[in-house]
């Protein structure tokens, strides 16, 4: 969905001059994703901090919104995630608040923000439009990606490649890594909350020795691609992406059962302010459009409920994830000192 198109499905309303439907009556009981033609029009400012992330597309969320609703201003702080993390923390500790809502592109930030208690609780008529295994109290995820297993589709088969995440060592494939990358840190943590740190240190000794590194996860991707290993540990859209410009890419995704393998993160917002408008804003990103604009051209897996999944990825009722606290992949420290003293950072 082109960015144009986008902007006028969202702003089509606004200047037909029609009034939006009653809150209280469209969103009693919703629980699934609904359209931004029954939100309630946005007035007045909000500040909103913005995790940096997917190429612009989260800009040309919140340009629609604004230009849908012209009687509202979001003013944004933007950074890393890591970087916005720590400045509402430290605002909170000084007494000041900043930001009204803060749009993170990793749950494990969000989490240190609600550890905190600064997060406002969302209301049940908007959690329960996101899909059971994603409804908390004080945070939404907005889009999810997962850990997959991209393979060269020349060397090797779907069935060639181990289910079990612990078993990789074992096998005699090459694989392509990103230690220092975010989501790979996320998906370490995730092994040590399922696996134990034992373990987790010993499967990470065990894939340095097979392992190439790479600066990110599209590289991993490129590299899988090209021949340079076997396989690759990376998020799923970084494949789709491949794909989607490169038809013809000689990769293809396996996926794990049940282990960190396949770990759900997600990106997320939280309000930091009391309020309707807090809560209305947050909406408009779960809205049919919107999801809908972030699957299609961002490749991720939209988390409100009854809205299609990128192509190319299986459903995720197919996928099995495994359980694990999102908020928990905040406890990055013993990660990275974990990492450092297996000696892959």
């Amino acid at each position: 969905m082109q960015r144009r198109t986008f902007v006028q499905s969202l702003a089509a309303l606004a200047a037909a001059g029609t009034l939006p439907f009653s809150i209280n009556r469209v969103l009693a009981d919703p629980t699934s994703a609904v359209s931004v033609d029954v939100l309630p029009e946005l007035k007045g400012e909000l500040t909103l901090y913005l995790g940096r992330g997917e190429g612009g597309l989260y800009e040309n969320v919140i340009k629609a919104i604004e230009e849908r609703n012209p009687d509202f201003k979001l003013r944004i702080r933007r950074g890393p995630t890591a970087s916005l993390t720590n400045a509402i923390l430290a605002e909170a500790k000084a007494g000041v608040r900043r930001a009204d809502l803060f749009w993170g592109v990793d749950s494990g930030a969000i989490g240190m923000v609600t550890a905190a208690g600064l997060a406002e609780k969302l209301p049940e008529n908007l959690t329960g439009q996101m899909r059971e295994d994603f409804r908390f109290p004080d945070w939404v995820p907005v889009t999810g990606r997962i850990r997959t297993i991209p393979f060269n589709t020349k060397r090797l088969t779907a069935d060639r490649i181990p289910q079990d995440i612990m078993a990789l060592p074992d096998s005699d494939l090459t694989v392509g890594w990103a230690p220092a990358y975010a989501a790979f840190q996320s998906f370490v943590t995730a092994m040590r909350l399922l696996e134990g740190d034992s373990a987790t240190s010993d499967w990470l000794r065990a894939m340095d020795k097979r392992a190439k590194t790479y600066a990110g996860e599209l590289g991993v991707v490129m590299g899988v691609e090209r021949g340079e290993v076997d396989i690759g540990l990376a998020n799923h859209y970084y494949t789709l992406r491949l794909k989607s410009g490169k038809p013809d890419a000689n990769v293809d995704l396996a996926f794990t059962r049940d282990d960190a393998g396949c770990l759900v993160n997600a990106s997320g917002i939280l309000a930091l302010k009391e309020g309707e408008l807090p809560v209305n804003f947050i909406r408009y990103l779960l809205s049919k459009e919107v999801q809908s604009y972030l699957a299609e051209e961002a490749y991720e897996i939209p988390l409100a409920n009854d809205v299609a999944s990128p192509k190319g990825l299986p459903e995720l009722e197919t996928i099995n994830p495994p359980k694990v606290d999102l908020t928990q992949l905040s406890d990055l420290r013993p990660t990275i000192d974990l990492m450092r003293n297996v000696g892959i950072l």
